[in-house]
């Protein structure tokens, strides 16, 4: 695929649907925005768009605006002749150079300041620029992909961005769904990323029992697949350092690596579970992005029926015994959930860990 960090994985229609924007906007020599919450995979579109275009063998430079102050922003982007500013002892290319017959991409533009914006403004109407500190006006040859995570256009009312330079930056604008409305996808990309750490392991990833796969399909993600990526491995291998032959079952404690009871406290009240919480509002504006209390319901019925089979080491008759249903009525709750037939689920998981006693209710 495009990037050796990580892949184009997913199979949600909202996914599948940006990545044919993206290949029917990729050989067009237009600049691009590229707009989605952090973590939704900017930057590995941005390389996809140049990839796919007719400069796919010139240079792809990529510099992220929010990461550096003004001046610096200025230097970096433009170059700067020498004795410009102090510490400059000598002239420096800037990334539009470098960039010359290939891309360039501009994470967070939204950072960017009025001058650095009214330069931006000029490369792409005219391929023209100068150096800080310099007169002479030299030309590039260069496609923008623009990225950020903010509201452009409201900014623009807000007369934080100039209007003219978006204009010409929206040629065409590419909006990249967050993971909760990809249903389906986080499973695909957590037994994705715990397979890679499984290789650094050394070790067969024993994949993710039902419950968990159920449950990581239920959380919300605000990271979006950045957070993912982090959790799945950090949960692989925490499992597999315990036991490394039997499914990974969710760890609520994984989402959040700060979590430890000798954590300093900051004064403020605690936030609520994000795998719990719902947002009505959410739900209703956008009706492709399944309601939380189903989800959170069929997640915890698969982490019971995990437990109950690994107490019984895979004896459903004992499993249905600890929940405290009939044979039949277990079996309806496996046929319920396809437990253990979905792609991407693991087999019903043998020994784990286990109850702490019978469970007599649902």
């Amino acid at each position: 695929m495009i990037s050796d960090n990580t892949q184009l994985i997913g199979e949600a229609p909202a996914w599948l649907s940006a990545q044919e924007h993206v290949s029917r906007v990729a050989p067009l020599d237009r600049p691009i925005l590229v707009i989605g919450e952090r973590g939704t995979g900017k930057e590995l579109i941005g390389e996809r768009l140049h990839f796919l275009s007719k400069r796919w063998d010139g240079p792809f430079i990529k510099v992220n605006c929010a990461a550096l102050s003004e001046t610096l922003l200025d230097s970096e982007l433009f170059g700067h002749e020498r004795g410009a500013f102090t510490g400059a002892t000598e002239m420096r290319r800037g990334r539009f150079e470098l960039a010359d017959g290939g891309t360039i991409f501009l994470d967070e533009i939204a950072t960017a300041s009025a001058q650095v914006q009214e330069k931006l403004l000029r490369v792409i109407e005219y391929g023209e620029f100068q150096r800080v500190g310099g007169s002479k006006v030299l030309t590039t040859n260069v496609r923008i992909i623009a990225a950020t995570n903010a509201d452009l256009p409201s900014m623009v009312e807000r007369g934080e961005f100039r209007a003219d330079l978006l204009d010409r930056l929206a040629f065409d604008v590419i909006t990249l769904p967050p993971l909760r409305a990809r249903p389906g996808d986080a499973s695909l990309l957590a037994d994705h990323f715990a397979r890679r750490m499984a290789i650094e392991m050394a070790q067969d990833f024993p994949g993710f029992a039902p419950s968990a796969v159920a449950a990581m399909e239920a959380h919300d993600w605000p990271g979006n697949v950045r957070e993912l990526r982090n959790f799945a491995q950090r949960l692989a291998h925490r499992s597999m350092m315990l036991s490394p032959d039997e499914p990974v079952l969710f760890d609520q404690s994984a989402l959040d690596p700060f979590d430890s009871p000798w954590r300093p406290k900051s004064g403020r009240a605690p936030k609520a579970s994000p795998a719990l919480k719902a947002d009505p509002d959410r739900i209703r504006q956008d009706e492709t992005i399944p309601a939380d209390f189903p989800s959170q319901v069929a997640a915890f019925e698969m982490q019971l029926i995990d437990e109950a089979l690994s107490l019984s080491e895979g004896h459903q008759g004992k499993a249905a015994d600890f929940l405290g249903l009939t044979y039949h009525q277990f079996r309806g709750l496996l046929k319920k959930h396809d437990y253990g037939k979905n792609p991407g689920k693991a087999d019903p998981p043998g020994k784990g860990t286990p109850l702490k006693g019978p469970i007599r209710g649902m």
